[in-house]
């Protein structure tokens, strides 16, 4: 096997330039400063994945929707829930009483996740935050209670207005 001499030959474009110098300070960035820097970037990069500062939220109001009663036969019994989209936006709608509803987003206000109904309420999977029947926390990652939207009860169409 043949080799080949070393040449020592650099580009004249790194000869004398600042960026070749055994001195990191040289270039402006002493190694306390690349460290802090560097490791305020790695903490940023972890909150940022834990969804910090990036949290999707409820929206304050949603354009008004009238739900038929007939299409949603949980609605049928006080107690009763169910998932609809208002806005684009995944929005529970609870029959309270014979004449009462009531609407929540299903958009879990600590980091975003879309809660799921389930017995009594309501529990959100990506923190394990727990909200009841009103909508309000009642355990679980601790956060505020989910967002609610207004709505008005038309017996006489069988139908619940949200927003």
């Amino acid at each position: 096997m043949r080799t080949l001499p070393e040449l020592d030959v650099q580009p004249a474009s790194c000869i004398r330039c600042e960026c070749s110098s055994a001195d990191p300070a040289a270039n402006g960035t002493s190694r306390r400063t690349f460290l802090t820097q560097g490791a305020a970037a790695i903490a940023l990069l972890a909150l940022s994945a834990c969804g910090v500062g990036g949290v999707p939220t409820a929206p304050t109001t949603i354009s008004s929707t009238t739900i038929d009663l007939s299409q949603y036969p949980a609605l049928a019994n006080v107690g009763g829930v169910t998932v609809v989209r208002v806005s684009g936006q995944p929005v529970a709608i609870v029959r309270e009483s014979a004449s009462t509803f009531s609407a929540f987003s299903m958009i879990c206000p600590h980091a975003g996740n879309t809660v799921q109904p389930v017995t009594n309420g309501f529990y959100c999977p990506g923190h394990g935050a727990q909200f009841n029947i009103e909508g309000q926390w009642t355990g679980g990652q601790p956060t505020t209670n989910l967002r609610s939207y207004p709505t008005t009860y038309d017996a006489a169409a069988g139908a619940v207005t949200v927003g």
